[in-house]
């Protein structure tokens, strides 16, 4: 008979209660000191395994990150599941490109999350809502359908980095998440995107058709744009708004 995954030992308090912020500081100071060095998937088998076994999400953008972060992810367990936020807005590229890597990394649990299409005809009926007001959109079509996505959960893996924009300058492997009240793990905080493109080759991972067509971050067909030679790697992301994150990385 196969042994069960063994349970936390600190499982989190109800989301509705008033020390799930504590322990969701405590727990991720707790995981800092028990896995200080390890980044990647020497990171990812434990927490994913071991202290978080089925409450534990990663999200995905499918951008590539997402290549690498769902590469390891399926070595260490292909049923973690997947949260894949679909706006409404997405590039073909990158639905095709969700497709060709889940059946190839052989994951078992994407979970295609959507905004309500009762809140889309109330607060986007034209669908131009982003040329008004870009973060009521990106909250509207990924914040508020993401917190839903990861109710049940106590823990989520992110494939953000420290050198892809100055807010994310000081992200930390492991972190409690003060908007989402949940441990956050970001097992490629310290890579460099040269790191990223040298795993994507010598492991032969595909990667999204976009790249190839100077969009080194890729989000909505609206708000993303290429890329020219010098630019910031993010510059493409909300061409001439002010704004530099979804919110899903924002503490509030």
């Amino acid at each position: 008979m196969a042994t069960p995954a063994p349970r936390s030992l600190n499982p989190a308090p109800d989301p509705a209660s008033d020390d799930r912020v504590a322990w969701a500081e405590a727990r991720a100071a707790e995981l800092v000191r028990r896995y200080a060095g390890r980044d990647g998937l020497d990171l990812l088998r434990p927490i994913i395994a071991t202290e978080f076994p089925g409450r534990i999400a990663v999200s995905s953008s499918f951008g590539a990150e997402a290549a690498v972060m769902l590469d390891l992810v399926a070595q260490a367990d292909p049923a973690t599941p997947v949260i894949f936020l679909d706006t409404g807005k997405l590039f073909g590229e990158t639905i095709r490109y969700r497709q060709t890597l889940t059946a190839l990394l052989g994951l078992t649990d994407v979970r295609i999350v959507r905004p309500t299409e009762a809140e889309v005809r109330k607060r986007d009926p034209d669908g131009i809502l982003w040329t008004q007001s870009p973060d009521a959109c990106c909250t509207l079509r990924k914040v508020e359908p993401f917190a839903l996505a990861l109710d049940g959960f106590d823990a989520w893996i992110t494939g953000i980095r420290r050198d892809q924009s100055s807010t994310r300058a000081n992200a930390k492997l492991i972190e409690w998440d003060q908007k989402f009240q949940l441990v956050k793990v970001n097992p490629l905080a310290k890579w460099r995107w040269e790191d990223v493109w040298a795993y994507i080759r010598v492991h032969e991972v595909p990667y999204n058709a976009l790249h190839d067509r100077d969009y080194p971050s890729i989000g909505c067909t609206h708000c993303t744009s290429p890329v020219m030679p010098g630019e910031d790697p993010r510059a493409g992301r909300w061409k001439n708004f002010t704004k530099t994150e979804c919110g899903l990385h924002k503490a509030s």
